[in-house]
């Protein structure tokens, strides 16, 4: 049980903190309301499963011990990155007309989990550094999978929500502008920590 209780409050800090995801999450939120941005959610939540299992099951590591593969991996994750900051930082301010604009779609959050340095980071220090189901490995995954699942669950509805909380500051051209430059700003420098540490 205090195995457990470790590996949620890990979760928790790790899934929780400011980055990729849940930075373009509370962005979602903020520029087209909780409830658009629901799809976006699921997708990033069904990527950070896929990155579960990739993470779980070694594939990361013999990918990045291909020669090459590391620094050409890296910098199509980052080109993705200072596109999607690009598209935050340059978003115009909400409108009456705000419903007629695309919000991120499911597969957009997919492959922005996918693409995450941080996700894979986070994954690995937990999947490392705690054993719930002591015996089988394959229990032991699934059982972290499963918790893991909730815990990101929570904190994307959270950062969610708190974006959607500040939809009326992007009704304001020149608070929108700063607004979404700050998330773009803080989008980028979650994805040069995760990468540089």
């Amino acid at each position: 049980m205090q195995d457990l209780l470790g590996f949620v409050m890990a979760g928790f800090a790790l899934a929780g903190s400011p980055g990729p995801n849940t930075l373009s999450l509370a962005a979602t939120g903020a520029a087209f309301g909780a409830r658009r941005g629901l799809a976006y959610m699921t997708g990033l939540n069904l990527g950070m499963v896929a990155v579960m299992a990739i993470t779980a099951s070694g594939v990361i590591g013999v990918l990045f011990a291909v020669p090459g593969a590391a620094p050409a991996i890296t910098a199509a994750a980052a080109g993705y990155f200072v596109y999607l900051a690009w598209r935050i930082a340059t978003a115009p301010p909400l409108d009456d007309g705000t419903g007629d604009r695309r919000q991120p779609s499911f597969l957009a959050g997919v492959l922005l989990s996918l693409v995450n340095p941080k996700a894979y980071a986070a994954m690995a220090a937990l999947f490392s550094g705690f054993v719930l189901v002591g015996g089988s490995a394959g229990l032991d995954v699934a059982a972290k999978i499963a918790v893991l699942f909730l815990v990101i669950g929570t904190v994307n509805i959270a950062w969610l929500v708190t974006g959607a909380a500040l939809t009326r500051l992007f009704r304001d051209p020149r608070t929108s502008r700063l607004v979404n430059v700050g998330f773009a700003l803080l989008l980028l420098a979650s994805v040069t920590f995760a990468v540089a540490f």
